[in-house]
Parts: C-alpha cells; sequence; structure tokens
C-alpha cells in the first residue's frame, strides 16, 4: 500500500512537471487575424527553445512552415512565455510544437538558404491544439488585373474547393443587379512542381482552387464595387477599383521589382522585411490620388516562394489591401522559373540559370496570375505551360510592354518575333510614350558578372529593337537598388540638349529592383583596383540609391518626343528642377 502511494505521488509528480502549450483562441475569421500561444513549465530554459507552426496540423516535425524562438518572449527564461502570431489561411488547420534543440546538435549542413541551422526536432517538449478558420467567411487573396480590352477588369481569388464562385459588381456598393460574372476554377499539383523543393514533403502545400472571372461592361473611369464568392460558401468584403479610361491623357503606375513578402517567423527561405514599407507606401498614395485609374507593375521575383508553396499565401495576403483595388501587373524573374532542366538554356547560358526557382518551374506564377495575351512556352514536363511571359496594354498616353528574361528572346523565338510586331505596330499618336519592362537588366553598375552573357545578347539583339522603336523607358529589376541612366545606346550617352546642342532620342534604362529584397552585391569598382572600397559612379549612371522610406529621391521628365529635360546637371552631376510640359514623369517608389 505505501508503494502504491509512493508509485502515485511519482506519476503526479511527472504529470504536473510537463511543459504545457495552449492556443487562443481556437478559431479565427480570416488571413492575419492572430493567435495567443502561451507556454509554462520549461525547465532549465535555454535560448534554442523554439516554437514550430504547422499547417496541415498532421505534418512531420521537419515539415514545419516556420519557427520563432521562445527567447522572443521577454519572460522566456522564468520557464513560461507568451507569443502572438498572426497566421494565414492554408485551407488546413494550424497546430504548435514546442522543442528543444541543444547546442551539441546544431548541424552547419541542416540550414536554410542563407546558411543558417535549421532547427532540431529529437526533444518534442508540448504540443498545442489546433486551430481552424471560420467557414463561410469568402474567398480570399483576392486581385486585379487588366484583360487588354476596353471595358473589363479580371478579378482572381483562392478558395478550398472548386465550388462555384462568382463576382457581383455594380456602381453602388451593395446593389449588386445582374452584373455577375461566374469564375472559372484551375489548380495545380504537387506532380507538377519540377524539382526540390516544390515537389517535396517539406515545400509543398495544397495551393487550394484559384479562380478567374472577368468583369465586363464597365464605363471608363468609373468606380466600381465588387464582391467575390457564392451564397452557399460566403461572400468577400466589398472591394472597389477605377476602371480604366482609354481617352485620359495621363497614366499612374506603380513599378517595382523583387519585393517578396514578410513573414512573422522565421523559416527556410529568407522573406522580405521591407515588402511591408512598400505596400504601405502605396496604399498611402493610392489613397491621395482619389478616383484616378492606376496600376502596380511588380517585374520578377514577385513572391520568392522559391519552392516553399505557403510564400505564395504569404505574398498574396500582404498584397490583397493593394491588389484589390488597382491591377497588379507582372513578368517573370528567376526566382519564378529557373530550374536545371529548362527548356531554353544555351550553353552560354549555365552560369546563369540555375535553381533559383526552387523547382516550382514557373507553374505557380503561371496559374496564380492572368496577364493579357496569350503567351506561353513549353516546360518539357507534364506541368502546364509557363504562362505569361510577354504582353503589352495601353494605359492612357502610355504603352507598356512586359518581356521574359528567362525565356527565349533571340532572334528567331516567339518572344523576340511579339518584341519586334508590337513595337512597330505602336501608334505613337495615341501613345508617344513606350515602357518596356524584365526582370535582368540590360544596364547595370553592379558588381555581378553571373549575368554578363545574357546582358551582351541583350545589347546585341534587344537595343537595337530599342532604340530602332524610340522606346521612351526600358525599367529592370534583379538587382536590388534604384539606379537611373542617361539616355543611352551601347554604353554611351547621347546628348539630352540641356545646353542647346542637338539631342536624339535613346532608351532611359531604370533599375527598380528595390521594393523588398536587400541582399546586394557591391557596386563595381574601379578596374585598376577591384579588391579597393571606392566605387566610382560612371558617367552613364545619373543617380543610384537604396532608400526605403517612401520619399522621393529621384525625379526625371521626359518629352513625348523621347527629349530628357531634366533629371541631371552635367556640370554638377546632381539632379535637376523639375520642368513642366507635355512629359512622362517617374518617381522611384520605394
Amino acid at each position: 500500500m505505501i508503494m502504491l502511494f509512493f508509485f502515485l505521488l511519482s506519476l503526479l509528480s511527472q504529470t504536473q512537471s510537463k511543459p504545457i502549450l495552449t492556443v487562443t483562441p481556437r478559431t479565427v475569421s480570416k488571413s492575419g487575424d492572430s493567435v495567443l500561444l502561451q507556454w509554462s513549465g520549461i525547465d532549465s530554459p535555454s535560448k534554442l527553445d523554439w516554437l514550430g507552426i504547422y499547417s496541415p496540423p498532421d505534418s512531420s516535425h521537419d515539415n514545419f512552415i516556420g519557427y520563432k524562438f521562445l527567447s522572443s518572449s521577454p519572460t522566456w527564461e522564468s520557464g513560461s512565455g507568451s507569443i502572438s502570431l498572426p497566421l494565414t489561411s492554408l485551407r488546413s488547420n494550424y497546430s504548435f510544437r514546442i522543442f528543444r534543440w541543444t547546442e551539441s546538435e546544431v548541424d552547419p549542413e541542416h540550414h536554410d538558404q542563407d546558411h543558417n541551422p535549421l532547427p532540431g526536432t529529437n526533444h518534442l517538449l508540448a504540443e498545442s491544439e489546433g486551430v481552424g478558420f471560420e467557414k463561410g467567411r469568402g474567398p480570399e487573396q483576392i486581385h486585379l488585373a487588366l484583360t487588354g480590352r476596353e471595358g473589363e477588369m479580371r478579378v482572381m481569388f483562392v478558395a478550398e474547393d472548386p465550388e462555384e464562385r462568382q463576382v457581383r459588381y455594380g456602381e453602388k456598393e451593395g446593389e449588386w443587379g445582374d452584373e455577375v460574372a461566374v469564375a472559372r476554377a484551375g489548380r495545380y499539383e504537387r506532380e507538377d512542381m519540377c524539382h526540390a523543393p516544390a515537389n517535396e514533403s517539406v515545400g509543398w502545400r495544397d495551393p487550394g482552387w484559384i479562380f478567374d472571372a472577368v468583369m465586363s461592361g464597365l464605363k471608363g473611369g468609373i468606380k466600381y464595387y465588387y464582391q467575390v464568392g457564392s451564397e452557399s460558401k460566403g461572400w468577400s468584403t466589398a472591394h472597389s477599383f477605377v476602371s480604366s479610361n482609354t481617352s485620359s491623357n495621363e497614366a499612374i503606375a506603380f513599378l517595382f521589382g523583387d519585393m517578396g513578402t514578410a513573414t512573422p517567423y522565421l523559416t527556410f527561405s529568407r522573406t522580405q522585411d521591407e515588402s511591408i514599407s512598400t505596400i504601405k507606401w502605396i496604399l498611402r498614395d493610392i489613397e491621395a490620388l482619389g478616383d484616378k485609374p492606376t496600376f502596380v507593375s511588380h517585374i520578377g521575383d514577385i513572391s520568392y516562394a522559391r519552392g516553399y508553396s505557403w510564400l505564395w499565401d504569404e505574398f498574396f495576403n500582404l498584397i490583397e489591401p493593394v491588389a484589390s483595388k488597382v491591377p497588379y501587373h507582372v513578368c517573370i524573374g528567376n526566382h519564378e522559373y529557373d530550374w536545371p532542366s529548362q527548356p531554353w538554356r544555351p550553353e552560354w547560358s549555365n552560369s546563369i540559370y540555375g535553381t533559383d526557382g526552387g523547382g516550382e518551374c514557373g507553374v505557380p506564377y503561371s496559374l496564380r496570375f492572368n496577364m493579357p495575351g496569350n503567351s506561353s512556352e513549353p516546360t518539357g514536363t507534364r506541368a502546364p505551360a509557363t504562362r505569361n511571359l510577354y504582353y503589352s496594354f495601353d494605359m492612357g498616353p502610355v504603352h507598356f510592354v512586359y518581356m521574359s528574361t528567362e525565356t527565349n528572346f533571340l532572334p528567331g523565338s516567339n518572344q523576340y518575333n511579339f518584341l519586334k510586331h508590337d513595337l512597330e505596330s505602336v501608334d505613337r499618336t495615341k501613345t508617344p510614350f513606350v515602357v518596356v519592362q524584365g526582370h535582368r537588366p540590360m544596364y547595370t553598375t553592379s558588381y555581378e558578372s553571373r549575368d554578363a552573357p545574357l546582358r551582351e545578347r541583350m545589347l546585341e539583339h534587344l537595343e537595337p529593337l530599342f532604340v530602332k522603336n524610340n522606346v521612351t523607358l526600358a525599367l529592370w529589376g534583379h538587382v536590388h537598388r534604384y539606379e537611373r541612366f542617361c539616355p543611352l545606346r551601347n554604353f554611351t550617352c547621347g546628348s539630352m540638349g540641356l545646353k542647346e546642342e542637338g539631342w536624339e532620342a535613346l532608351p532611359v534604362h531604370v533599375v527598380i529592383g528595390m521594393a523588398g529584397q536587400d541582399w546586394q552585391p557591391t557596386w563595381e569598382p574601379r578596374p585598376d583596383h577591384p579588391n579597393d572600397p571606392v566605387y566610382p559612379q560612371p558617367k552613364r549612371s545619373l543617380f543610384r540609391t537604396g532608400n526605403h522610406d517612401g520619399e522621393v529621391h529621384d525625379t526625371v521628365e521626359i518629352l513625348a518626343s523621347g527629349q530628357v529635360i531634366n533629371g541631371v546637371d552635367h556640370d554638377i552631376g546632381e539632379v535637376g528642377p523639375v520642368l513642366e510640359g507635355n512629359e512622362l514623369g517617374g518617381a522611384g517608389h520605394s
């Protein structure tokens, strides 16, 4: 009897000393809502103790979507603490686990993409109950796009099943009338991915169903309200946009590259905290514009998911406040596409096209967006063809052209033929300004030599097209800074006529990859001092910066004729005064 008493007492003591992890609430209404995670009873707490975030909740220990160290709680040293964590719906429940990870278990070979060791899962201390999302809350990840046809606006969104969804819209909120369009549903599968980690359990998560609908019969320059969803599955909140106006004499756009997304946790891939600021500044400026039509142009390196599919969900959750208000246009970058067996990989490109896409081979990019035109290239696998490669549309007095630097652009290719025909067909009386956009730059003073063979071929084959057809601006990403060049041809500045001398219309190249990703190679050093930390700014590079403060740091104005009328004083190398006239104005948005 006494022995039994001590045995029961020992069991009770063990039960009471086991760490406890709780989560509240157990149900959240929408993406972005937070849960509170609280723990207690952790003996000898360590700075390496960590909280794993799992969705689906039955994922194996190593297949977390993210983690946070318990030391981020101010009271962690007591063995108790709490963390507030916003959740993004992945169309499955979440669970949370606490692990002990010791110094002796740190494995430098098991690391994230920045070579930081990933935490070990050998010692599970506690596990929470599951957390889910309310039913009937309506679709999420809503984003708009122009179709290239007058009187239309595309809307795309994500839901958990393929049951029919619609978009209803009208000029007055809540008064939808008969203006309803049925959305087409589609999805992609794990087997469509081309390489790791996208096709492995560590990177793959169910993407849900992607819906695509077109609102038609729109009047120009009018504010419309809309909702997406269904009566049985629930409707989204009402959103609004201003339709494009073909008779407008101005075009307003927010142009950038390389934004990515931010997460409230660490994960396998680097995320981009500056993306939060970029969206904040754009929302501020959209509000200031009032009811003027505008759009976003994001030229490659979109989410930086790189095979970790939930980062696409995080990205669309981040941009929805903007993308549900204005069209969100994209072109493909290396981090959406590149994989070892991609179809177009000439010998000279071996240093260029690698594994940057994380095995996605353009599939999420191709299905989650639907840009104007019908450009596509086969992947050579069971994956669907890569879409949204090259296209164009007009906005007011500007003809915008998008191209792919990741697929064949050489003479004889479909893309080259498109670019040549498109540029030669522009009606300059209707759209006197032409803006071409792609991901990898034709010009940069970044000290990065890997892409040199690509730039050589862009200069050989594309620059003559741009010059011959009087392209006004050429915008590029990939380099994570802002840099504006003089009007250029073959590395030589053309005269801008600022001192009454003759001038010639040449493209102004601008690198705008400063929206989120912060990794950046150094600027090109002096040729005779490659190891000397002095980086002279070549004459052709008029302005370069990496600011993310939401302020205007550079302004340039270009006449419809192609003459650059301000932007630099050649005597002192500083930004010059803003001049008024029939111009295309551009400022670098962070």
